[in-house]
């Protein structure tokens, strides 16, 4: 197998020298060692995909070398060379670790055939490894799916200041799932395994979300009739999410900035100071500076809860992410309702990545959402169960005023439907395969390398399914230049 690495380690020269050329024969890189102790050390400073060592060596047998070889790098397979008599000393050696083991004399291709044999399986792992870093860190993080460049880099944004304790501010329009950064943040920090406590400031009058936050101590407030713990209470070595910041009063933007000065508070009509250590995180539609300017927000306030800012894009920057998530609504809908469907039809998928969704994801989920809901069992979505229209103009009837795709003129823009003799699935699935690479290769003009990060494939299966589909490189790219 080309470039898998081997170490050999065998007493007997002329063994260690034949299986050496073999090996390189068939493009492997091969380290060579003449005694166990000499193989145990090249293995204490490099690591191998395979180690070949004879179980009978000067210096250290072929069990330690084994046992040493998992220690330190357990991924790494190992087949050893007995004699007969030894054979039940190997099969031993296998419920230890061992991958194989053969016995002399053997032919040189035994040998080739099972190295073969690991180097395929090494080759899956690695593409398992690999698919499975593309589905979490490309599509989907913490309850966020996506696979836009905007979106990867949120998500490196999001990783880097979790590992922080400052407070932070996140920034984005109504929709775009600032509460899910919040969580997935809390969730990547050391804080994790306490408590996330969220609080809208906006859906509150001032007396109530003050008593809220802060706590009350009995007959604190009108009708408290027993004490009681707030959210900062609550949220202790954890982790406070306040939504809507910018709706705060400046009483109570006072009292979180002492509270951030100095980490205590008093419950409201208390005296004692109470103590507690809470990560804030704070939520705005709009940076908060502008409230600054404005005298509406206390800038040392501003200051202190925006040391480290994320920003959320909206979801017209990175329509890569549209049918990533409508794809992931509609299979969770789907088996909340316990409905079989056949994904949206292809005048559906052309609306949604049109549509410029001024909800943004919210409102993407709630279209998918009532969708599902209005679907046929066994059909695909059509348009006018995304906008939930009877009289929606791709059934002949009149546009809506209430309904985006119409006030967007999409209906007008997008050709409607012409029935003809029905596809198969597979040609279905195919066609709009073709469709969605050559778009993704317009985004990144023609850079297949670029593409193939974006769709989560590798260069080489990119490359294939182009010259499958008869789609052409705008840049002249050839297999071998990638």
């Amino acid at each position: 197998m080309k470039g898998l690495k081997v170490c050999v380690i065998d007493d007997e020269p002329l063994m260690r020298l034949s299986m050496l050329d073999a090996l390189e024969g068939i493009g492997c890189e091969v380290t060579a060692a003449a005694t166990g102790t000499e193989g145990l050390a090249i293995l204490s400073t490099r690591q191998f995909d395979v180690v070949i060592t004879d179980l009978r060596l000067p210096g250290a047998d072929g069990l330690t070398i084994l046992k040493a070889c998992k220690e330190r790098s357990p991924a790494t397979e190992v087949i050893l060379i007995t004699a007969h008599a030894s054979v039940d000393t190997a099969v031993g050696a296998i419920k230890i670790g061992a991958y194989d083991y053969i016995t002399k004399p053997f032919q040189m291709d035994e040998l080739l055939l099972i190295v073969d044999r690991i180097g395929k399986i090494l080759e899956l792992r690695r593409e398992n490894l690999e698919l499975k870093e593309v589905l979490e860190d490309r599509f989907s993080f913490g309850g966020i799916h996506g696979c836009s460049h905007h979106m990867r880099a949120l998500l490196e944004r999001i990783k880097l200041v979790a590992a922080t304790d400052s407070p932070l501010s996140i920034i984005g329009e109504r929709g775009t799932g600032k509460e899910l950064v919040a969580h997935a943040i809390h969730l990547s920090s050391p804080r994790r395994d306490q408590p996330l406590i969220k609080v809208c400031c906006a859906d509150l009058p001032e007396t109530l979300l003050e008593s809220e936050l802060f706590g009350h101590e009995k007959g604190g407030i009108s009708g408290a009739i027993r004490q009681r713990r707030g959210r900062f209470e609550l949220a202790h070595k954890g982790t406070l999410f306040l939504d809507q910041i910018g709706s705060l009063s400046f009483t109570i933007q006072a009292r979180l900035l002492r509270l951030l000065q100095e980490k205590r508070f008093e419950r409201v009509g208390g005296r004692e100071a109470i103590g507690v250590d809470v990560r804030i995180i704070c939520a705005a539609q709009h940076d908060l500076q502008e409230a600054v300017n404005q005298g509406r927000f206390r800038k040392e306030l501003y200051d202190r809860l925006t040391v480290v800012q994320v920003v959320v894009p909206p979801l017209r920057e990175r329509r890569e992410d549209v049918l990533v998530i409508a794809e992931h609504v509609l299979e969770t809908q789907s088996a909340n309702l316990g409905k079989s469907l056949e994904g949206f039809a292809q005048l559906s998928r052309e609306l949604l990545l049109h549509y410029s969704f001024p909800g943004n994801v919210g409102e993407l989920e709630q279209m998918v959402e009532r969708a599902v809901a209005l679907g046929r069992e066994g059909e695909a979505l059509q348009p006018w169960n995304l906008c939930g229209f009877q009289t929606c103009p791709y059934l002949g009837g009149a546009p809506q005023v209430a309904c985006g795709f119409c006030a967007e003129g999409l209906v007008l823009q997008i050709k409607k439907p012409v029935v003809a003799a029905p596809m198969t699935l597979a040609t279905a699935r195919e066609a709009f395969e073709r469709d969605y690479i050559v778009d993704v290769l317009k985004q990144v003009d023609g850079n297949r390398t670029n593409a193939a990060s974006l769709l989560g494939l590798s260069r080489k299966s990119l490359w294939d399914k182009c010259k499958r589909y008869g789609i052409p490189s705008d840049r002249g790219e050839t297999e071998e230049s990638e």
